[in-house]
Formats: C-alpha cells, sequence, structure tokens
C-alpha cells in the first residue's frame, strides 16, 4: 500500500501500520556495528553489514542505500543496479518505483526504464496496476504506463486480491480493476486486502472487513496492519502483537514496534533495539541497537 510523493513516503493517513505484502526471499535486513546487511531465515548473517539503508527482498532483488543513493543487490549482496535513485521501492510485478530529483517512474529489473520518470506521486504495482498522481487526483496506470483507471480519486492505494483503497472526500472505499466502487466509501482509513480481510478505521478503532465490506474481525485495535503470512500486526495501547484471520492473538502484545511478517520473520522492536521473531513469537535473532 506504501506511496511515495514529491515530499517523502506517504502512507494511509491515521495509524494504519505499514506492510508489504509482495516481498519473497527469505533474505531479512538487519543492522550490524551500525551498517545494514541480510539475516537468513534461522537468523545467520547471510550478507554482511555494508549499507547506510537497506529493503526488503522481492523478486531477488532489494533496494539497498548508499552514500545517500539508493540501488539494488542480489541474494549474494552484489549490487546489480547501481545506487542512483533518491528513493526506491521493492519490486513488485517486475517493475520497481524509483525517484530523482522529484520525479517517479518505474524500472525494470536490468535498470531500464519501463515506465518514464513523468509522476510527483506514485504507488506500487499490485495486479499490474499502480496508482499514480496526475493534477491532484489518483488513477491507475498498467506495466506499459498506460492509463487504465482514469485520475479522480484523492487518494489510492496499490491493488491486491484484485481490490484497491481509495479515499473520496474524507472516506475510504474499494475499487475493483476497472474502477468500480464494489465498496462504497465509509471507512476512515482502509488498507490492503490479504487473504480475504482488509484493516480499516471505524470510529471504535480498527478492525478487518472482508470483500463484501462486512467486519469479520470487530473494531478494537489501536492501530493494526495488513495480513500477512496469515497475521497481522495490531496494537493494544502502546504494545504491538500478532493475531490470527480469527482475530485471535497468535503473539501476545508485548513489542514497543514490530512490522508485518515476510516469509516467517517479522522485525520487533524492544527498548529501541531490534530483533526478528518467527511465528511461534521466538527470537532468531536477538535485538540489537
Amino acid at each position: 500500500m506504501r506511496k511515495f510523493t514529491i515530499i517523502g513516503l506517504t502512507i494511509a493517513s491515521g495509524f494504519l501500520l505499514a506492510s508489504c505484502g509482495t516481498t519473497s526471499g527469505a533474505l531479512h535486513p538487519v543492522m550490524v556495528n551500525g551498517r545494514y546487511g541480510y539475516i537468513d531465515h534461522s537468523g545467520k548473517l547471510a550478507i554482511a553489514g555494508q549499507f547506510d539503508k537497506a529493503g526488503e527482498f522481492a523478486d531477488g532483488m532489494a533496494p539497498v542505500s548508499m552514500g545517500g543513493k539508493w540501488g539494488y543487490i542480489d541474494h549474494s549482496g552484489k549490487l546489480v543496479i547501481t545506487p542512483q535513485y533518491d528513493l526506491a521501492d521493492p519490486f513488485s510485478d517486475g517493475l520497481a518505483l524509483v525517484g530523482n530529483a522529484g520525479t517517479l517512474g518505474y524500472i525494470k529489473k536490468n535498470g531500464q526504464f519501463a515506465v518514464n520518470p513523468t509522476y510527483t506521486g506514485a504507488g506500487s504495482f499490485g495486479d499490474n496496476l499502480a496508482p499514480v498522481l496526475v493534477n491532484n487526483r489518483w488513477g491507475y496506470i498498467d506495466t506499459a504506463g498506460a492509463m487504465k483507471i482514469m485520475p479522480q480519486f484523492d487518494e489510492a492505494n496499490s491493488f491486491s486480491e484484485g481490490m484497491a483503497a481509495v479515499r473520496m472526500g474524507n472516506q475510504n472505499g474499494y475499487i475493483d480493476k476497472s474502477g468500480k466502487l464494489v465498496i462504497n466509501p465509509q471507512f476512515a482509513v482502509a488498507g490492503d486486502f490479504h487473504d480475504g480481510r482488509a484493516v480499516v478505521r471505524s470510529a471504535n478503532g480498527y478492525g478487518y472487513v472482508d470483500k463484501k465490506g462486512a467486519f469479520v474481525i470487530q473494531p478494537q485495535f489501536n492501530a493494526a496492519g495488513d495480513f500477512n503470512d496469515g497475521l497481522a500486526l495490531v496494537a493494544v495501547g502502546r504494545q504491538f502483537g500478532f493475531i490470527r484471520k480469527d482475530g485471535k492473538f497468535a503473539i501476545n502484545p508485548q513489542f514497543d514496534k514490530a512490522g508485518a511478517f515476510q516469509d516467517g520473520l517479522a522485525p520487533v522492536w524492544l527498548g529501541g533495539r531490534e530483533g526478528y521473531i518467527n511465528k511461534d513469537g521466538k527470537y532468531v535473532w536477538n535485538p540489537t541497537a
């Protein structure tokens, strides 16, 4: 659901927890002696700490920052696209969102542009469509850059499971790939569908709806994120934990901060230190600064 604008990273308003459900590959970024490297699923260091910043792997590549510019590495840690961008997103549908000098476009895995950098706001591809900002309205393009859903929304998320959250006025609803509203705008905040559920915010807090817009997990959380790997990150008060699709806790709230599960691991923070846990809630990488 992540989007970039020329003023930085933009996430749907409110306290919806950022999630990226498109990543794959069991390597995860960690800080080692002040630099970022990657661990494997067992918690073993697979790529030594050498980057200023690092993102998740997707389609066999991950964005990394060196000297203030972003490029991409492969699973061996080799740079396959030289750092040259002001910002960069993981690959999705074979393309990655990148930006320089206030304009955004999409590159292929060989580093060549598939969609030239002409946008001041854009989001990642999902279901072969991506949200883009044109004249202060959001629409959707295909992987060739052709406009498929005309700009008309105040805000728009990436597609997932054939639906995308859009904002019209102060309320969020969902459209299908034809651009038709399938869930009328009614939520203060809306996330992406994963496993047939999407996180939304109502007056009573955050809960989850099905593809008809009916609540399947009642609003009750102070913050919440999309389902990934069958679990969703939620907050109760100031503590973070993870729930299953039935709304029951798989990992009780106990962390100061946490991220979504990817490939069986999730980053968590305690006292400003980051670690990784598995789906049993056990550490595979103990919290470090």
